[in-house]
């Protein structure tokens, strides 16, 4: 796994216009910790396809060298995602937020501003890192740059997502900071969630589905098991199954 060789554009910034009645809603899709645009282009382009008004933003210190990772602090990433909220205005009356593995921060920006974001859409959400104690964390940063890498767990043969070879021990630090804040506002996000688990998950355990499901304040809040996919699941056998689940998510809060 690495971001070489990635089709061109994949690991890039992707916005498309939607066409016909669903062109007024937006859609942004959120990668993953380490991960690239990449892992979402296919449900974006899915959703383009129906009509839909799609954003792919590459997240700060992503799709580049996994050594900038490490130089890049957490609040720039939801204000990547505020950024693009902000450019999708310009062509898209409502909102949705469809995330990969990381969640809460990014979603804040829907505690101070309701109205534009309709609904979440999230696949495999992080919302804590269980294991090493925080201060083990900073010391392991301190002493080493990257740790062995965490992703491409993707069933399906001879997938990747083109993302970091190499895990960013000081970037996560910075994710768990972050992850600190995104529980601490779980109980004010009120936005209706449809949050796709894999069964089979060998990145993080069940506990991050359980506690965004259990602390999340929304009422409207659907899990859907996947039986067939890995923590990618974006990219995997159950990729389809996603994208119409969205889709019908997406048509029936608009």
């Amino acid at each position: 796994m690495a971001t070489t060789n990635a089709p061109e554009g994949w690991l890039n910034d992707f916005h498309a216009t939607g066409k016909g009645d669903r062109a007024t809603i937006g859609v942004i899709l959120v990668h993953g910790f380490t991960g690239s645009p990449a892992s979402m282009r296919p449900w974006a382009h899915f959703l383009n396809e129906r009509g839909f008004t799609v954003s792919v933003p590459r997240i700060p210190g992503h799709g580049t060298e996994w050594q900038d990772l490490n130089a890049v602090a957490w609040p720039e990433w939801p204000a990547r995602v505020q950024t693009e909220i902000d450019n999708l205005s310009k062509h898209a009356r409502r909102f949705l937020s469809a995330g990969y593995q990381w969640v809460g921060k990014y979603f804040i920006s829907n505690v101070a501003q309701p109205i534009k974001i309709s609904g979440i859409v999230l696949v495999n959400p992080m919302i804590h890192i269980p294991g090493i104690k925080p201060m083990f964390r900073h010391i392991i940063s301190r002493l080493k740059a990257g740790l062995p890498s965490v992703g491409d767990d993707i069933k399906k043969p001879g997938v990747t997502e083109w993302g970091y070879d190499v895990l960013p021990t000081k970037g996560v630090v910075q994710l768990y900071e972050m992850l600190k804040a995104a529980r601490r506002s779980l109980k004010e996000i009120k936005t209706p969630m449809l949050l796709f688990h894999s069964v089979d998950d060998h990145v993080l355990p069940v506990s991050n589905t359980e506690i965004i499901m259990a602390e999340i304040a929304s009422a409207d809040k659907q899990r859907v098991e996947l039986t067939n996919s890995y923590h990618v699941a974006t990219m995997d056998f159950d990729a389809e199954l996603i994208f119409e689940n969205s889709k019908l998510f997406i048509d029936r809060l608009s």
